[in-house]
């Protein structure tokens, strides 16, 4: 029992004094005097790498903040110091339960990177082969859990004090993160995500991967192949090795399109360090975060896309509702009309200057504003998206991303089209009408047999409509209250009348209470009447 207490009084202790250190850095920041994106940022860089893994799912969900703070979150730095080479050789030994040179001839003691969650070394195994080694910063599992623990604790908090019925409050937002972070902390979930996305781009013969060595690689430690090749911007090396950096451009396109539209797995985090050329394929890093796409966001976005060219807001409407997830009641007609201003900004744009990032975060800021959740996979997708565009206006402004896009939709629907299948479908669609037009007379019948009984029941949406019985509401509520004020005057002064003890100034203590609150409760309608309430 004492061992308990003591475990929680020091967890508490750990707690308070992390606590301390965020609000520390909130001072620093001169939080109280306003938040701006730039300063909100540092402040989460100030925090450390929980709140750095935060800010980066956070730019993910246009749906939860102003674009522009997106924007200067996708700006943050996950660049760390480097742990001391000891403590790298630390965590290898404990992992493999051996000393480190009986697997690897050398390690490099200067890192090629170094992140909030890992270290990257360059390694040479005992069998002669080049790697590079990544090692999880010990302790970093712990260190977030207990940040989180805190953030949930004042999510709790905000949530009893503030009456906002978002969609998306933020405990949505840590699960999320931490979900994400978990991912990336677990080493051998990354290589199996580096699997999938072998298999899956196994018969695109310009696109690779790092090799995974399995044997070597466990929960906090993963090895992988080194690859000795060239940064997708790096446009001098580029050149200088004969490479046509426009094909390029084309091929990471159409390769990261068909990870969206064909695979439903692609690369959440496309910018140019991760994107490397090595003999003349393109080699994909980093693959600890990837997102993915069930059918049915995929088919939405094909169909926004399809309702964009057409220039048909209906379809885009459905397309919207399509990709988000409901939760109440939806303003038909504002969002309609959002919608047809968002269409009117295209009606006359090339599609080939569209940028597919920009429409994404559009459509996903008209669903913050009517308050339709978002799932995860599409604020990820619209990450990527904008990202990959990104690096191709950078390597190649003259190829349109969107125009690769629109091109594998068609292409998509060419291959999955079948005339037999189309024909079949249509058999079964007609004879599902048949046997409901079977139905109509009977069912028309019993309508009239309910109507002329009185049991006939009409539901009616009137849409615009809430503002109104808002108003009745609050009328309702003055109207309670005044004549709850009258009843406590009335029966305090009839109190008054009588000897009934205690006293205060020779006036019943209840009668007293009874006046002071009626008091209270005619300023409160005094005030509300004053200010239009």
């Amino acid at each position: 029992m004492f061992d308990k207490f003591l475990h929680n009084a020091i967890e508490d202790a750990s707690a308070t004094a992390r606590l301390r250190e965020m609000i520390a850095v909130l001072r620093k920041r001169e939080v109280v005097r306003g938040m701006t994106p730039e300063k909100l940022r540092q402040v989460l860089e100030d925090l450390g790498p929980t709140f750095v893994k935060l800010g980066q799912v956070m730019s993910m969900r246009p749906d939860f903040l102003p674009p522009e703070y997106c924007d200067e979150l996708m700006k943050l730095q996950t660049g760390a110091k480097p742990l001391p080479f000891r403590v790298i050789l630390e965590v290898i030994e404990q992992e493999y339960s051996r000393r480190w040179n009986q697997v690897f001839q050398s390690i490099d003691e200067e890192a090629l990177g170094s992140a909030s969650i890992a270290q990257v070394h360059r390694a040479v195994l005992t069998t002669g082969e080049k790697v590079v080694v990544k090692v999880q910063r010990p302790g970093i599992y712990e260190i977030m859990s207990k940040d989180i623990l805190l953030l949930k604790r004042a999510a709790t908090l905000l949530k009893i004090i503030s009456r906002s019925q978002d969609v998306l409050d933020f405990n949505m937002v840590l699960d999320e993160m931490w979900m994400i972070a978990k991912q990336e902390m677990d080493f051998l979930m990354e290589a199996d995500h580096i699997e999938e996305f072998e298999h899956l781009n196994r018969d695109v013969d310009y696109v690779s991967c790092p090799k995974v060595y399995r044997q070597l690689s466990t929960q906090h430690i993963l090895v992988m192949e080194f690859i000795d090749g060239v940064r997708l911007d790096d446009f001098d090396a580029l050149r200088a090795n004969g490479y046509d950096i426009t094909l390029l451009g084309r091929r990471l396109g159409e390769n990261y399109v068909k990870q969206i539209i064909e695979d439903g797995y692609f690369h959440a985090d496309p910018h140019p360090g991760n994107i490397w050329i090595r003999n003349g394929r393109i080699v994909w890093l980093d693959l600890g975060m990837m997102g993915r796409l069930s059918s049915r966001d995929r088919m939405a976005i094909r169909k926004a896309v399809y309702a964009l060219a057409n220039h048909d807001t209906f379809e885009m409407k459905a397309a919207v509702l399509s990709l988000g997830v409901v939760h109440g009641r939806i303003n038909h007609t504002a969002l309609y009309q959002d919608i047809d201003a968002l269409m009117a900004q295209y009606s006359s744009l090339d599609f080939r200057s569209l940028q597919m990032g920009v429409l994404t975060r559009q459509i996903m800021n008209i669903l913050r504003v009517h308050h339709i959740g978002c799932p995860q996979g599409l604020s990820m997708f619209a990450r990527g998206v904008l990202t990959i565009e990104g690096v191709m206006r950078l390597c190649c402004p003259k190829v349109s991303f969107v125009e690769i896009f629109a091109k594998s939709l068609s292409v998509d629907f060419k291959k999955n089209f079948n005339w037999r299948d189309e024909l079949d479908k249509a058999k079964r669609e007609g004879l599902v009408l048949l046997r409901k037009s079977a139905q109509l007379p009977e069912q028309i019948s019993d309508i009239l047999k309910m109507t002329m009984s009185g049991q006939t029941k009409v539901n009616l949406d009137l849409t615009g409509a809430e503002e109104p019985l808002r108003h009745l509401d609050r009328m309702i509520n003055k109207v309670i209250l005044a004549v709850l004020c009258a009843a406590l005057l009335l029966a305090s002064s009839t109190i008054c009348t009588t000897n009934m003890t205690p006293k205060i100034m020779e006036i019943p203590l209840l009668g007293f209470l009874g006046y002071a609150i009626a008091f209270i409760l005619s300023i409160r309608i005094i005030w509300d009447i004053h200010k239009g309430i």
